[in-house]
C-alpha cells in the first residue's frame, strides 16, 4: 500500500470517511478515559450532552474497577447510558502478562458496579503467539455478558488474525508527529472502518482537519484526537478534554456543543 500522507483526501461535512475499501463510515469519538469524576466533573458532564458524536467512553476508576464501588463514577456513567452512549470498563492486560483471573474478576466488577457495556482491554499484545491468551479473555467476556462490546488498545498494527476475535482494534496510539507519516498495514483494508481506532495526542488546533484526513484514508472510523501531550511533566494527555473539543464536536457532529 503506498505511503499515505496527511495531504490526500478531504474529509466532508457530514463526518464520514473512506477506508481502502472505498466505503463510507460516521466518524465518531471514542474517549480513552477521562480523569476521576470529581477531578473533572463538568468534562463528564459535557460528554453526555445531546448530539455528541461518541462511539464510546472508558471508565477507569483506578486503574481498573477499583477494589469497592465508587458512587461519583457510577453518577458520571448513568447520564452516558441514557444518552445512549457505550461506557467501557478499562482492563490492564499488560501485554499479555496480567492473571486471568484478575481480568475476570475485574470484568464483574465493572459490570456489577457501574453496569459497562463492554470493555477497552489496554495494553494489548500484539504478536501471533499470544493471541491465544487474549481470544480466552475474549471468550470469557463474552460468557459473562454476551452484549459486550470488545476494543482491543494494541496502540499498533498487532497480527491481523485478532482482527476475528474482537470488535474494534486500537491500531494507532501517540503523537501526532508519529501519526501525520504513518503508514496503514495492508491487511486492514479487508475490513469497514468501524473496525479501527485511532488516538493521537498533541495535535495543534491548525492541523485538526489534517488529522482527520489521515484517519480517513487509513480508514479508521472512531478517533480521539487532543492538543495535550504526553512526557515528562505532562501526565496522562487523555484525562483532559482538548482545548478545541467544541470544534472537533462540529465537525463530526451537529455542532449542539458551540
Amino acid at each position: 500500500m503506498p505511503h499515505l500522507t496527511s495531504a490526500e483526501g478531504a474529509t466532508g461535512a457530514s463526518g464520514t470517511i473512506g477506508g481502502a475499501t472505498g466505503t463510507a463510515a460516521r466518524t465518531a469519538l471514542g474517549v480513552p478515559g477521562f480523569a476521576h469524576p470529581l477531578v473533572a466533573p463538568a468534562q463528564w458532564a459535557a460528554l453526555a450532552r445531546p448530539g455528541t458524536p461518541l462511539d464510546w467512553v472508558v471508565l477507569d476508576v483506578a486503574g481498573g474497577p477499583g477494589a469497592r464501588p465508587d458512587p461519583h463514577c457510577l453518577a458520571a456513567a448513568d447520564p452516558l447510558h441514557h444518552a445512549g452512549v457505550r461506557v467501557l470498563g478499562r482492563l490492564d492486560l499488560a501485554q499479555g502478562v496480567r492473571a486471568h483471573a484478575d481480568l475476570i474478576r475485574d470484568a464483574h466488577r465493572y459490570l456489577d458496579w457501574y453496569r459497562v457495556d463492554g470493555f477497552l482491554l489496554d495494553r494489548c499484545p500484539v504478536g501471533r503467539g499470544e493471541l491465544d491468551g487474549v481470544r480466552r479473555v475474549l471468550g470469557d467476556l463474552r460468557a459473562i455478558t454476551d452484549t459486550a462490546h470488545l476494543v482491543l488498545g494494541h496502540g499498533t498494527h498487532p497480527h491481523p488474525d485478532y482482527a476475528e476475535h474482537a470488535d474494534q482494534l486500537v491500531t494507532f496510539s501517540g503523537p501526532w508527529s508519529d501519526y501525520r507519516w504513518s503508514q496503514v498495514a495492508e491487511w486492514t483494508a479487508d475490513h469497514p472502518p468501524e473496525r479501527f481506532c485511532h488516538f493521537v495526542h498533541g495535535v495543534p488546533r491548525g492541523h485538526l482537519e489534517e488529522a482527520l484526513r489521515v484517519a480517513r484514508w487509513q480508514g479508521a472510523a472512531t478517533v480521539y484526537f487532543t492538543d495535550r501531550t504526553a512526557g515528562r511533566g505532562s501526565g496522562d494527555p487523555w484525562e483532559a478534554m482538548p482545548g478545541y473539543w467544541d470544534e472537533i464536536v462540529s465537525h463530526l457532529g451537529t455542532g449542539v456543543s458551540e
